[in-house]
């Protein structure tokens, strides 16, 4: 499901950003940081939206892309050819949601906004340990923001910046987020979208963001330590003043 929400003026070169969360509770938390009520739509190809208007030019369309990076891809890239399609593409994509945050950098309820959007474990296991996927010689692991949308981000919302993972099996064990750490010592959260929602805006030539709110940190599976409520409030908080940072960037800062 995607929800759309209006609001300001983009000085990028169209006044549409596309949001891509994994479920629809990131996806709603994301539309209660604007005023007005959503209504549904559809894309073709796509699951169906929902949009909220203020009337002022800047639209969000806001996708629940999916668990996963395949299908995070899959879904984003759907909606930015829909668009492309349509005459109206979008000028900005943001991979936005709760994740786990690696202690003590990025603890509960902390945001954390991506100068690095990792995939964590595309590559090959070895006997001399983990080899990334560009180190057998083809395909990338990492895309990068644009620095100054990342610096205004983390400025406007007060998150920290650094990389953030994307994994296809979530870290629940010591051991495995020690593994994590040790290959990524910039690490502060690790998420299952992130780079699937780059993959597919990289290959459109659309810029890309990543923001997440810290819901329990990356180690030993203990549900009882989530706080997942918190977070997907933070990340209300987080989208509200974000909004302003996206409507004033002009994707040729640096």
């Amino acid at each position: 499901m995607v929800v759309q929400a209006e609001e300001g003026r983009l000085t990028t070169s169209s006044a549409r950003v596309l949001v891509a969360t994994a479920v629809p509770a990131e996806r709603d938390a994301v539309a209660r940081a604007f005023p007005e009520p959503a209504r549904e739509m559809r894309l073709p190809g796509a699951p169906a939206l929902h949009r909220t208007g203020a009337g002022t030019g800047t639209t969000y369309d806001l996708l629940a892309a999916g668990v996963g990076p395949a299908l995070a891809a899959a879904s984003t890239a759907t909606a930015l050819t829909a668009a492309a399609l349509s005459g109206a593409p979008y000028g900005l994509v943001v991979s936005a949601g709760i994740a786990g945050g690696f202690a003590p950098g990025a603890p509960l309820g902390s945001l954390v906004v991506a100068d690095e959007i990792t995939a964590a474990d595309l590559g090959a296991e070895t006997a001399e340990g983990f080899l990334p996927v560009t180190e057998l010689g083809f395909g990338t692991v990492t895309h990068r923001p644009p620095a100054a949308l990342v610096r205004q981000a983390a400025t406007a919302t007060g998150a920290r910046t650094g990389t953030v993972l994307t994994v296809s099996t979530v870290t629940g064990t010591a051991a495995r987020a020690d593994g994590l750490r040790a290959r990524h010592p910039r690490a502060l959260a690790e998420a299952m979208e992130g780079f699937g929602v780059a993959e597919a805006a990289v290959a459109h030539g659309v810029p890309v963001l990543e923001i997440r709110a810290v819901s329990n940190p990356v180690g030993p599976r203990d549900r009882a330590a989530w706080r997942i409520g918190e977070a997907l409030a933070a990340l209300t908080t987080a989208f509200g003043k974000l909004a302003p940072v996206l409507e004033s960037w002009n994707r040729h800062d640096r």
